[in-house]
């Protein structure tokens, strides 16, 4: 309004898809050399979706969480083991500590006294559910004292096995089922270490057709930049909203 210019609506998680394909060259963030169609795996405190891209800024939703997102899962288990939030960095830190000495931490098959279960994983559908993950670690905590510090990095590590086994191998469908040739993973949760790990891991094994993108650390949780590129996408196809009756959704997914 100040500066009398049109206002573009967009949307939050365009903008981690987008900042998901954006490469770094020279100094600039460039998007190019994208072979559609692509397939997003969006991931954060809020979301958890698998969405496909035949054509550009065009979306279908192939997958969804039908109650927790990833992140808040992440969180809330957290909180059940008195870790500081943001839960998620800190299971990872304890996560990692041990698959340090893993010989196969892609596959995380170390021995622990920890069994979570992998909700969903054979259903024939792209959808998601974490809350009985959750409630799983919720029961588990409440047969048992305070957990040791040896405890709570096993429980972390067999957490972010079951969590990353869940997310690839719903992806890995999705990638048969759309036949896309790039996939991204945006989202707060696309921080996670481990989880970068097993889908480049994954990917080169048994997609090796498909592109992996993967934002840079930086671009992974909320940022002014991906908000700009999707500003910026939308704004070249003349799409602007109008002040009078644009109205913010925190809900509202991509496709």
């Amino acid at each position: 309004l100040a500066w009398d210019k049109p206002i573009v609506a967009v949307n939050h998680m365009e903008g981690h898809v987008l900042a998901a394909l954006a490469q770094e060259e020279s100094g600039a963030l460039l998007i190019k050399d994208v072979a559609l169609p692509v397939l997003a795996l969006l991931i954060s405190g809020g979301h958890t979706e698998l969405v496909s891209m035949e054509k550009w800024l065009s979306y279908k939703l192939i997958g969804q969480t039908r109650d927790d997102a990833v992140g808040e899962a992440y969180d809330k288990v957290a909180r059940m083991m008195n870790l500081p939030y943001p839960g998620g960095p800190q299971i990872s830190k304890l996560s990692e500590t041990l698959r340090e000495t893993d010989p196969d931490p892609v596959s995380g098959n170390l021995e622990t006294p920890f069994s979570l279960p992998r909700p969903m994983l054979h259903d024939d559908t792209c959808d998601f559910s974490f809350a009985g993950l959750k409630t799983s670690v919720l029961y588990l905590l409440k047969n048992r004292a305070e957990l040791s510090q040896d405890e709570k990095v096993q429980l972390a590590y067999e957490f972010e096995n079951a969590v990353a086994e869940v997310l690839w191998k719903k992806t890995s469908r999705a990638l048969s089922d759309s036949g896309a040739k790039t996939l991204v993973i945006g989202g707060g949760v696309s921080a996670n270490t481990h989880i970068r790990r097993v889908f480049t891991d994954k990917v080169a094994k048994e997609h090796s057709e498909v592109t992996l993108r993967i934002p840079t650390a930086t671009l992974t949780t909320d940022n002014a930049i991906m908000i700009a590129l999707a500003g910026f996408y939308r704004a070249l196809r003349d799409e602007t909203a109008d002040a009078d009756t644009l109205m913010a959704s925190g809900t509202r997914s991509l496709a």
